[in-house]
């Protein structure tokens, strides 16, 4: 089972639970319950100049991706300033605010398990506390301070420049092999939201793909959501050929079988999203390793007869 919608700023709405908590805020719903994805839900928030969202918890846990603007989040005694390009994991029971800075902020929410709708439970809950914000502070991969914060640069993908190495006083430099990139087959990857920053529930990376780049079919024990950024790119979802471009989300279920390839001459990229978080093994299923087994086994047989 997959999903497919796309971005569209002009679909945000005030949603009803935070009309009378929230100024200037608007968002619009990609993924959930109602698309059929229990592990996961996916919006697009918006805050107007001056906007804020009030001190809030919730029983999901929450991760946060700036495409536009600076966001003021405010928790556990801290104000962290994020701007285009970064991102910060909420655990489940941490109450925050939101507000935006200096201007409208934009940003991608991602929500695990997925949030409630059928209206016997809540899941989001406004506490009427005021959590007075602190000197406001900007992730840096060096601050081993930092436990919820990323920042995304786009340099961190490029391998020419990663083969000469970072600056040691580089803020988006990766410290450890944990937040290194992961290249392959023409294909980088960058984690942002993961256990290293909190997060128990869910994962969001940023996947980039070179030029004839290609991903075989496959599938996941989990549900995957992939958001557009840049380029075009052929995929193969349950059997159904797609051209996805940026602003796209596809969502695809447990089990759903998908495939990816870069037939442009130029940079295919997108943030992905996974709940629950992948297992220690067996996270992928292969197609064409199960059908060689199929296969082969049926030329054994062929060959006792």
């Amino acid at each position: 089972m997959y999903y497919l919608t796309r971005i569209d700023d002009t679909a945000a709405t005030i949603p009803q639970k935070y009309a009378d908590s929230s100024q200037g805020f608007r968002q619009q719903a990609l993924l959930g319950r109602a698309t059929g994805s229990p592990h996961m839900s996916l919006s697009v928030g918006h805050l107007a100049a001056g906007g804020h969202i009030n001190a809030v918890v919730h029983s999901f846990e929450v991760s946060l991706y700036v495409f536009d603007g600076t966001l003021a989040v405010t928790m556990l005694g801290e104000t962290t300033h994020l701007g285009a390009d970064h991102a910060i994991v909420i655990p489940v029971g941490v109450t925050y605010a939101l507000r935006a800075v200096e201007g409208a902020s934009r940003w991608l929410q991602m929500s695990a398990p997925g949030e409630l709708d059928d209206g016997r439970r809540e899941d989001t809950f406004f506490t009427g506390d005021t959590l007075a914000e602190s000197a406001p502070v900007i992730p840096d991969m060096r601050d081993p301070r930092n436990q919820h914060a990323v920042r995304f640069d786009a340099a961190s993908m490029d391998l020419k420049k990663l083969a000469h190495g970072a600056p040691v006083a580089d803020p988006t430099a990766s410290p450890s092999m944990a937040t290194a990139l992961l290249a392959y087959s023409g294909i980088g990857v960058r984690m942002l939201i993961d256990q290293r920053v909190g997060a128990q529930l869910h994962t969001m990376f940023v996947v980039d793909y070179q030029p004839t780049a290609i991903a075989h079919p496959h599938d996941h024990p989990f549900e995957e959501a992939y958001i557009f950024v840049e380029g075009e790119v052929h995929a193969l979802v349950d059997g159904d050929e797609l051209v996805l471009h940026p602003g796209d989300v596809l969502w695809a279920g447990v089990g759903a079988d998908h495939g990816f390839e870069n037939r442009s001459d130029g940079l295919v990229r997108w943030i992905e999203t996974q709940a629950p978080q992948p297992p220690v093994q067996h996270s992928y299923r292969f197609s064409r390793e199960w059908e060689h087994l199929a296969d082969q086994l049926r030329e054994s047989r062929g060959h006792s007869h």
